[in-house]
Parts: C-alpha cells; structure tokens; sequence
C-alpha cells in the first residue's frame, strides 16, 4: 500500500496524504483564511520554499510517506526550475534538491519529485478514473494556460505558450512572448486587455450583446481550439479534458464549430472534449502518483522491492 504527500502550489500551495492513489484526510493550504493574506508570487525564493515545507509537516499523516509529489508552474526538468513566468523568482532553483535538504535538516528523510503543475493534473485525472495505461491530455485554464500531459515523458508540454496568432499586438502573456494562447486565455492577460472589466463581467457582458466582448469571446474560443488543433495535428486525435477557474466560461458548442474548421483530414477527427472540476485534490492526487512512479522506477532500477510492489 503506497503513501505519499502531494503538494500543488498554485495561487495557494496545497497539501495532502495520498494513499493507494485516493486522497485521504484533510487538504491544507496555504494561506487560509487564519493567515495574515500573503501574496505567493512576491514571496522570495527561499521563503517559498520554506512555506511548502511548513505545509507538508502541517499534513497529517506525512511521517508515514515514503515520497513526496511536488507540482510547480513552469517549465520542469529533473527537479529544476528551469523557467517559471508566473513565479519569476523560482527561475533556476533547483526545488527537489532544495525541499529535500530543508526537510533532512528537520529530520525528515523522503524522496521528492518535482513536476509541472498541469502535467501533475492530467496524472490525477489518469488516476482517479483508473486510466494510468492511457494518453490523457488536459487544459488548465486559469490566471494561466496550462496543458497537461500523462504520461509527461521528456517532453516540455508548455501548451500555454503555443502560438496562436501573428498579430504582434498580441504581447498580453505572462512571459512575454507575442502571440500566445495565454496571452488570450490567460486570467491575467484578460484584465490586461480589458482594463475596465473582469473577466467574469466579458463573458457577461458577451451574453447581453456588447459587442466588444462578443467579439472576444469568439477569439477565446478560437484560440482553443487552435491550440488544441495543433495537439491534434502533432499527437493524433482522443480525448482532451478541460479544467480549472475559468473553465465555466467554455462553450463547447463554439468551440467544436472552431475545431471543425481547423481539423480536416478525416483520421485526426476523433476529438472528444469534457469539462472536469478543477479543485486541488484531483492535483494533489496526480502530483503524488507521479511520484510514486518515480520511486518504483528507481527501485526497479536498482532491484529494490517498493511499498506499491511489496
């Protein structure tokens, strides 16, 4: 029977037991409704770190984990970092290592797997539906665009980035970048466009006829299903789950019409969309099976008998 910790960090860092790939106990976050409101994104390196090993010790049943899963926006390889546009002061850490070594100065000894936070989700969908066996792709739509890939392999899987339009206005992105899918999708990139009007009150706003927002919506929509299109075209058609705070903005109906314009040769139209619930059990989840994999592939390496095999 496998145990492990996930760990999620989002616009809050969220914690929980996981054992035989269900959650068990209490989910805590940080911060809650008992702390001082912190912003996440402005807390130094070091101190973020800190706080994400606080959590984990806060999590019940913790001293029994033989690992633990750590899901990170950004760019992620080997534990590391690499780039992470909406947590600039992560570029370079290397978190695994960095966890790792805090906790052992406490006495805690356990292996950490660092991923990226939409890849972390597209595993706890495989999880919880019992699918660890499948190709499972997913869109996490919030303050960014994440897409989400299991099994992950080396690959980057930085969808949010794919490009979706040459017009080099479009400079609305987290990173930067001109053109991107989260510089349209983005939560943070539609309050940047719309300086007079939240996101919620566009999609209102779009219902009633405004035409500005309309006009947007029609865009949001078509920058899905571009990015999504082009997933298709590189890595063949299946199922694509949608998910995250701004998922209740979808229509899927839009989003088909812009999917059939975009997908014409026949053998790639087997293209199937479902709008998941978000939450950060479904992360946490997938965060500590990803882990746990890591650990029986290192046993298995090494011919060492696992909790999950014994």
């Amino acid at each position: 029977m496998s145990r492990s910790i996930g760990i999620v960090t989002s616009e809050v860092i969220s914690s929980a037991l996981v054992v035989s790939n269900q959650v068990q106990g209490p989910v805590r976050t940080f911060p809650n409704d008992d702390d001082v409101a912190e912003d996440l994104i402005s807390l130094p390196a070091d101190t973020l770190i800190q706080k994400i090993c606080e959590l984990l010790e806060s999590t019940p049943g913790y001293q029994t984990a033989e690992c633990v899963g750590l899901g990170f926006p950004g760019l992620i390889r080997d534990n590391i970092v690499e780039e992470s546009p909406n947590y600039r002061q992560m570029k370079g850490v290397r978190l695994g290592e960095a966890v790792k070594t805090a906790l052992a100065a406490k006495g805690i000894q356990v292996d950490i797997t660092v991923s990226n936070d939409a890849d972390v989700v597209a595993a706890g969908i495989a999880a919880s539906r019992g699918q660890l066996d499948r190709l499972i792709r997913v869109w996490t739509l919030g303050n960014g665009i994440g897409f989400g890939h299991y099994p992950s392999g080396s690959s980057v899987w930085e969808g949010g980035h794919t490009v979706i339009s040459l017009d080099p206005k479009e400079k609305y992105c987290g990173c930067g970048g001109t053109g991107h899918l989260e510089g349209i999708m983005g939560y943070r990139a539609m309050r940047l466009r719309f300086l007079d009007l939240e996101p919620e009150e566009i999609f209102a706003n779009a219902n009633e006829g405004d035409a500005r927002c309309v006009e947007f919506v029609k865009l949001w929509h078509r920058a899905l299903a571009a990015a999504t299109a082009s997933s298709v075209h590189m890595d063949g058609p299946g199922k694509f789950y949608i998910t995250g705070p701004s998922a209740n903005f979808l229509n899927l109906s839009m989003l088909h019409q812009y999917m059939a314009e975009m997908v014409k040769i026949s053998p790639l139209q087997g293209y199937v969309f479902e709008i998941v619930p978000g939450g950060q059990e479904i992360a946490i989840l997938g965060a500590a099976v990803v882990a746990q994999q890591a650990v029986a592939s290192a046993a298995a390496a090494a011919h060492i008998p696992t909790a999950a095999a014994s």
